[in-house]
């Protein structure tokens, strides 16, 4: 007897079972039996293919991963991109399981099928190409019966659109063996995930959220202790957490003591312990959260059909998971009892299946009463499949595998169900819609409808960025059949190319296409997954410069815009052009686990410029400059020195060699700047300028002597250990830290990375070849160099706090400045006597590890931290920090592309407001929130007169003067306008001279706008923005008005 699955019939499984595998050395197809071998020996991580999801999972996480074998049964679109995710994760091997057949309707989700492959093996047939994807992880082929020997091989085994009795039988084994499981599953626009990690499952970090630390200002004695933090910022902690203490002066009992409990008492105090045993408290100390390890409890498969645990994905659906779980599981007897699932809007069915729902609800009890008109959409849906749900629950599932295999983040506990009902077209769409037609979308027109499918191909869509989130746009809008009529395109724009550490989450992407273009890449790639889909590809970033390119007729022919952009600027600029051409926009962001999506539609929903995101809280100067106290202040400190000493100042020395106008813009400096300005050109240019690779050692040697020691030791001459503060206080508590100088030791690893990465990156600026960089040789050269007596300098200030840093900056210049000013320019030489010599600037670039610049910046740190007694970070955290390197996971970013397409769906059929969803998730927590956008502000010019950020006044009269403007906007709009401008150029105010207001209003005003701003106005533009001042002419009071669109041609 066959099996019969998504309506279809399928050959019964054999009853041997076989195993291929392919080496993750050699991704080629091996005889049966071949064992596999991992490139990933002595589970060593490869930084620089996955540097990016590092900074999320950190290096113990990613080594259990590379350890886990995991199996996954069903590879059709839900299990194609699992497995896609987690191969590309790292996982050690994935073994692939699918003997089913190929079908028709496989085609609207599987990108690694085609039309010639319907009636092979799914796993066989999309083997090799999920193998390419990570050379590290070894991918396996499993034919014939799952066997419980199979399953004992793997540490992880996960199902996909799996008949409900055969995954009780493999949770039942995987729950007997304490290997983890995790089952998922899509119905249309409805999805599941269930997780079962067994009786005891120890999770190392819950949020994966950084250790946070808080610098005490007094501890009590009595019980129990009451713990004060500066005030300028909230504590971190939550009740119960754990937490250590250290440079604590006085009450050093608590001083590298096992991590304790705290309790919370307001936003600047916590308690501890007993503490009226210990010695009084005088100053100093940080508190330091201690992750601890939590353990969790699964029940098996079978317990939890009956006692469910449900993780809430949406708090407007809070009634929904119970009735799902018992609508699933209905489905799943349904097809037990007919061998085949409910087919599209058969009402038949659909009560069967309620029924169905009905009595096991009657036994376990987990409603109320079931929701017929939810379960009749479940039915309507069961054989349906939408590329978007599979993303988002696959991209959901595979970040819990990753939990299972590395203890990080806390899994879902146990079931969580999501649907996006919202999308499905209206209830009274003919049940003919959803029929089939015999196309490789058909599993998504059964749940769509034909009319919708057909708006999708004849989509045109400007998807901007080809990186993480626009290669899983890209394979979603293939799949969902978007552009791919006679009517449509894609237009795809990404002007960078392609590096390796791309590959651990763009998909689309293979070690063969390093250093190609992103766009041209993706676009060859989802033309092969589906051959029908019209997309053009662009090198061009979005901006001003590029208007010419994507000019106003290109905008015209838009459905929507998809951003998939890594930076806030042409986020900002890509909402404006939306705004201006009144087109939807698709806004979405990563930030390791968590993901956030936002729809933008004209005239019902806000912008994404509505609402920003706090400005990143800077560190004050004097803390960088002179009282660090956390390794992030010298990481930043380092970070400005590379760019002092190895950009700033070739750019200053180049702009004297080639600037004619080198002394009338150092002329609108302060004296101060000027001194330094100068300062700067001499060393580089007379005293220091080095001849030899020697001379740049010597530098470098002088250079941590001045940085590490003599500064030091003139901070301390300035601001003594034992100094008091005004009102009685040490100077030296709290955050400031008291530092202590360095002595230079050749023993050091440190001392001689800072002193070789220095001395190398000034022999690049200055042009010197590095004969030999040996620790030997660097070593015996820095031995040689003569290092000066430290004097302090005693009229030297410091200031204490940055008001004092402003104050000294605006003081007058000290008598003398002019003649120091004087005396540099006369001692260095003309540029004239320097033919063509110029330093080369170095632009940081975190992602070579041979370029010397991480190694400068972690040595210059982590000397800083030792002067200051701050624990030292490694080169993985220093270049994180000082790349301001954006965590990612290729889990997070299919979650949110997912998220994307399904509002996708909903702008196309025009929905309600109230039927969107803008969406937060967290997949470390599990946590995910939607909310409904919010509607455009309007503002109010009359009683009859509101506006919002999508309405303008159109003035489409032609090129007319200035005057016929003023008058057509007086006419229409019963508006005085008193100023007017362009391109932040002003075109007219009132209060203008006559002679220039009578010049300027009797001219074509295209002709007033390039005469103010030639820029203004480019051969491919059409029409203009002019911002306007009005006052209301009835009550001459000042009105406010949303911008003029001047159309000027067509």
């Amino acid at each position: 007897m066959g099996i019969k699955l998504r309506g279809h019939c399928f050959p019964s499984l054999p009853q041997r079972s076989t195993i291929f595998k392919i080496p993750a050395t050699k991704k080629r197809k091996t005889e049966p039996g071949m064992e596999t071998e991992s490139k990933g020996k002595d589970n060593v991580i490869d930084e620089k293919l996955y540097s990016r999801q590092l900074y999320v999972l950190g290096h113990d996480a990613m080594k259990k991963m590379a350890v886990s074998n995991v199996l996954v049964i069903g590879l059709r679109g839900l299990g194609v991109e699992l497995a896609k995710d987690i191969i590309l994760a790292g996982v050690k091997s994935v073994t692939l399981h699918d003997d089913h057949a190929v079908t028709l309707f496989d085609l609207s989700s599987q990108y690694y099928l085609s039309e010639n492959d319907i009636g092979k093996p799914i796993a066989a047939t999309c083997f090799e190409k999920l193998s390419e994807l990570n050379n590290y992880v070894a991918t396996s082929l499993h034919t014939g019966e799952v066997t419980e020997a199979t399953i004992s091989r793997h540490q992880v085994v996960v199902m996909a659109n799996q008949p409900l009795e055969e995954m009780r039988r493999v949770n039942q084994i995987c729950h007997s063996q304490n290997i983890a499981f995790v089952g998922l599953d899509t119905r249309g626009v409805f999805g599941s995930v269930f997780c079962d990690f067994g009786t005891q499952f120890e999770i190392n970090d819950a949020t994966g959220e950084p250790a946070q630390s808080v610098v005490i200002t007094g501890i009590t004695q009595e019980n129990p202790g009451i713990v004060s933090v500066l005030d300028e910022q909230r504590i971190p902690f939550e009740d119960g957490d754990y937490v250590t203490f250290g440079e604590i002066q006085g009450m050093t009992q608590l001083n590298n003591s096992p991590a304790r409990p705290i309790k919370i008492l307001g936003p600047y105090t916590f308690s501890v312990e007993d503490t009226t045993g210990y010695t009084p408290y005088s100053g100093g100390g940080f508190a330091t959260q201690v992750k601890q390890t939590k353990t969790m409890a699964f029940l098996s498969l079978e317990e939890s059909l009956t006692q469910p645990r449900f993780l809430e994905t949406d708090f407007a659906k809070m009634e929904r998971p119970p009735q799902l779980h018992l609508g699933f599981q209905a489905l799943w007897e349904f097809h037990k009892r007919h061998q085949t699932l409910p087919e599209p809007h058969n009402e038949d069915h659909a009560k069967e299946v309620i029924q169905i729902a009905t009595d096991i609800n009657a036994k376990v009890k987990l409603a109320d009463a079931i929701d017929d008109k939810l379960l009749r959409l479940l039915s309507f849906n069961a054989i349906g499949d939408l590329a978007p749900m599979n993303a988002f629950i696959a991209g959901v599932a595979a970040q819990e595998v990753l939990k299972a295999c590395s203890g990080k983040f806390t899994p879902i506990n146990q079931w969580l169900y999501y649907d996006a009902t919202e999308v499905l077209p209206p209830a009274d769409t003919p049940a003919s819609e959803f029929q089939p037609r015999g196309s490789r979308y058909d599993a998504q027109i059964v749940v769509l409808g034909n009319t919708i499918q057909q708006k999708l191909e004849d989509l045109n869509v400007f998807t901007v960025g080809a990186g993480a989130i626009g290669c899983e746009l890209l394979k979603l809008f293939a799949m969902m059949g978007i552009a791919c009529g006679k009517k449509g395109n894609i237009h795809v724009t990404d002007m960078d190319i392609i590096e390796q550490s791309n590959l651990s989450r763009q998909f689309l992407f293979r070690g063969k296409d390093v250093e190609q273009p992103k766009s041209k890449t993706a676009a060859v790639a989802v033309k092969n997954m589906n051959p029908h889909i019209n997309i053009h590809h662009y090198l061009s970033r979005v901006g001003p410069e590029t208007e010419s390119t994507f000019n106003e007729t290109f905008y015209r022919g838009l459905d929507l815009v998809a951003n998939a952009l890594d930076n806030v600027e042409a986020r900002m600029y890509m909402d404006s052009q939306c705004i201006y051409h009144k087109k939807p926009l698709l806004e979405s962001g990563t930030l390791g686990t968590k993901g956030n999506t936002q729809v933008v539609v004209p005239f019902l929903t806000e912008s994404y410029g509505s609402s920003r995101d706090p400005p990143e809280k800077s560190i004050p100067i004097c803390t960088l400059h002179h009282f660090p106290n956390v390794i992030e202040h010298t990481i930043q400190w380092a970070r400005d020195v590379f760019e002092g000493l190895y950009h700033n100042q070739a750019e200053t020395v180049n702009s004297y060699l080639t600037n004619s106008t080198f002394f009338a813009g150092l002329d609108k400096q302060s004296s101060g700047s000027k001194i330094e300005t100068l300062s700067t050109i001499k060393s580089c240019l007379v005293e220091d300028r080095p001849k030899t690779y020697e001379d740049c050692l010597r530098w470098a040697r002088l250079k941590y002597e001045e940085y590490f020691n003599n500064n030091i030791q003139q901070l301390l001459y300035n601001f003594p250990t034992d100094m008091l503060t005004s009102n009685g206080a040490k100077f030296w508590s709290g955050p400031k830290r008291a530092p202590s100088p360095l002595k230079f030791n050749p023993n050091d690893e440190t001392d001689m990375l800072f002193v070789s990465s220095a001395a190398a990156l000034r022999a690049e600026t200055f042009g010197i070849p590095v004969d030999r960089d040996d620790a030997d040789y660097v070593a015996q050269a820095v031995d040689q160099v003569k290092i000066p007596a430290f004097t302090p300098k005693k009229n030297l200030k410091i200031a204490a706090t940055d008001a004092e840093a402003e104050a000294n900056k605006n003081a007058p210049p000290p008598e003398d400045d002019d003649k120091i000013i004087e005396r540099l320019t006369q001692e260095i030489p003309s540029p004239d006597k320097y033919d063509s010599f110029k330093m080369k600037a170095i632009d940081f670039e975190k992602d070579d590890d041979t370029n010397h610049h991480i190694d400068f910046i972690t040595a210059t740190a982590n000397l800083r931290a030792k002067n200051y007694s701050i624990t030292v970070a490694d080169k993985h955290k220093v270049k994180g920090i000082a790349g301001k390197i954006i965590p990612a996971m290729v889990t997070t970013t299919a979650v949110v592309s997912g998220l994307d397409c399904l509002e996708l769906l909903k702008v196309i059929q025009q929905k309600p407001l109230e039927q969107y969803k803008n969406g937060f998730v967290n997949l470390a927590l599990p946590l995910f929130a939607f909310s409904e956008p919010l509607a455009p502000p309007k503002t109010k010019v009359r009683e009859d007169w509101s506006w919002n950020l999508w309405d303008r006044i159109e003035v489409d009269e032609g090129d007319i003067t200035l005057q016929q403007l003023m008058d057509h906007i007086k006419n229409k709009y019963n508006l005085e306008v008193t100023m007017m401008s362009c391109s932040a150029s002003i075109i007219y105010a009132f209060f203008m001279t006559k002679d220039k207001l009578q010049d300027r209003l009797h001219k074509k005003l295209t002709e007033v706008i390039t005469s103010v701003n030639p820029k203004a106005i480019s051969p491919t533009k059409s029409s203009v923005v002019l911002e306007v001042c009005c006052n209301r002419i009835e009550d001459d009071e000042e009105a406010d008005v949303p911008f003029v669109k001047y159309i000027f041609k067509h």
